[in-house]
């Protein structure tokens, strides 16, 4: 057990952390939950919902990544990083790097999807957002499938990420995990 006095992330990036991840567990339950019902108004409000979330979560991963390259995370501290075996210091890098990739990667897909089945993003139903593919059944069918393996890796690595959290919090106990916390 290593306890070390840890320096939290800024407020605006712990802000946008938990932000992004209630919208995007939210909105991967509300695909999975969406994808197979029948034809209906209810489902097409529910792929209208997604879509919002989907805009949303590439508009905070945007301002989030922005604000990462402007204000750098704290590093993590020597002791736990020295308490942490290579491969866990991999793991916690990779994770960082494939979230971040696939913050981007999941709503792009999708909305890409949406364009080239003909079905437009229309932003809370009022901002009409633009089609940046043609429409094509091929490519649709294509980039629905890239969509889905796109949400499900990052679904992946959320529950990683996750897992590497608690760890640091029930195993190790090295308060690594209030970083991210509000208690500051």
């Amino acid at each position: 057990m290593v306890t070390t006095s840890v320096t939290p992330y800024h407020p605006l990036a712990r802000a946008l952390h938990w932000a992004l991840a209630l919208l995007i567990v939210g909105n991967f339950a509300l695909g999975l939950y969406m994808a197979d019902l029948p034809f209906s108004p209810a489902r097409l409000q529910y792929y209208s919902w997604h879509k919002w979330a989907g805009v949303l979560v590439l508009a905070f991963s945007a301002v989030r990544l922005l604000t990462r390259i402007l204000k750098s995370p704290p590093a993590l501290p020597p002791a736990i990083e020295a308490a942490m075996p290579g491969w866990q210091r991999l793991a916690h890098h990779v994770t960082h790097i494939g979230l971040y990739a696939l913050f981007f990667a999941v709503p792009l897909s999708g909305w890409a999807f949406s364009s080239a089945a003909g079905f437009p993003v229309v932003l809370f139903g009022v901002l009409p957002l633009p089609d940046f593919v043609p429409v094509s059944e091929g490519l649709a069918d294509a980039l629905k499938e890239a969509h889905k393996i796109a949400a499900l890796s990052m679904a992946g690595l959320v529950l990683l990420h996750v897992a590497g959290a608690l760890k640091h919090h029930f195993v190790d106990r090295d308060g690594l995990m209030s970083r991210m916390g509000f208690s500051r």
